[in-house]
């Protein structure tokens, strides 16, 4: 069983700021850093660090094949990751002493996945594979078509948040992972009973996982509701705290594991990401989410 991630690769400029800045402010940062992120490239790190079998698709530019080598070295299977003259897709982060972010995104070579390459990744896919997909690349729509047409499991993380999503097809997902901001804006619900009513109602072609930073996760799936709680850690940068849930959880969900366990796995790795800098190499390896739940599962 393979995942098959359609995702972007970006490099992360990373400021550590007092605060956000304001309009018309400029603001000195205390410490600066150049990492691999990318919500793409962090999950497919994540499942890798999990134990999964994963595949990325993606584009970067051919000056950068560090980052592929990157991706490699953290077990993640590359062979559907092109170089081009396209510059490759980057983010400009700020985070703050609680570590909240803010993130400015350029798409770059994230924006150059064609159908040709969609087809290509998809070739030699078996029923039991998934495909991951979020909304920093191009030809989503294609991925979610092309994937259900083979009869795939789909997983889709609609972030960052945008008005294409709402005219995605949403027959053709499986497994839906958004965050409250982003449940609210497909739902067109300010508040979280009515975001649940409003999926449980108009979704139940689908489960839906909806984060809630601090206060945990909630899963809908059939008639079931289940509720998971966050783990209490002092947080240093939230950067890549979604994307290693995603990670984590699929990587023990797609092999079948409980769904209560999966989410579980899925915060405490999530907890020890938030208690290191950066993205990518803030996502811990499978021993440190074991030791973690050996300590702080009750």
């Amino acid at each position: 069983m393979a995942i098959i991630n359609f995702g972007s690769i970006n490099i992360d400029h990373v400021y550590q700021v007092d605060h956000f800045v304001q309009p018309g402010e400029t603001l000195a940062s205390s410490h600066y850093q150049q990492l691999l992120g990318g919500k793409g490239a962090n999950q497919s790190i994540a499942l890798a660090q999990a134990g999964g079998n994963v595949k990325h698709v993606g584009s970067i530019n051919e000056h950068d094949a560090s980052f592929k080598q990157a991706l490699i070295k953290s077990g993640v299977d590359c062979r559907f990751l092109s170089c081009s003259d396209v510059p490759t897709g980057h983010a400009i982060i700020q985070v703050t002493p609680s570590g909240e972010n803010a993130i400015v995104l350029f798409g770059g070579a994230n924006q150059t996945i064609s159908s040709k390459d969609v087809e290509r990744a998809l070739l030699d896919s078996r029923a039991s594979d998934w495909v991951l997909t979020q909304n920093e690349t191009s030809c989503i729509e294609e991925v979610l078509r092309s994937a259900k047409a083979k009869h795939l499991k789909v997983a889709f993380n609609p972030a960052p948040m945008s008005e294409s999503v709402k005219q995605l097809p949403y027959e053709c997902i499986d497994l839906l992972i958004v965050n409250e901001t982003e449940a609210a804006a497909i739902t067109g619900e300010p508040e979280l009973d009515d975001i649940i009513a409003h999926f449980k109602a108009n979704w139940q072609h689908a489960e839906v996982i909806i984060t809630l930073g601090k206060q945990g996760v909630i899963m809908l799936r059939r008639e079931q509701t289940i509720e998971v709680s966050a783990f209490s850690v002092d947080a240093v940068d939230t950067t890549a705290a979604g994307d290693t849930f995603i990670g984590y959880f699929l990587s023990a969900y797609a092999e079948h594991a409980d769904a209560r366990k999966a989410l579980v796995r899925g915060c405490a790795a999530s907890a020890i990401s938030v208690t290191r800098e950066g993205a990518a190499q803030s996502i811990p390896s499978q021993k440190e989410v074991d030791r973690f739940l050996a300590k702080h599962a009750g």
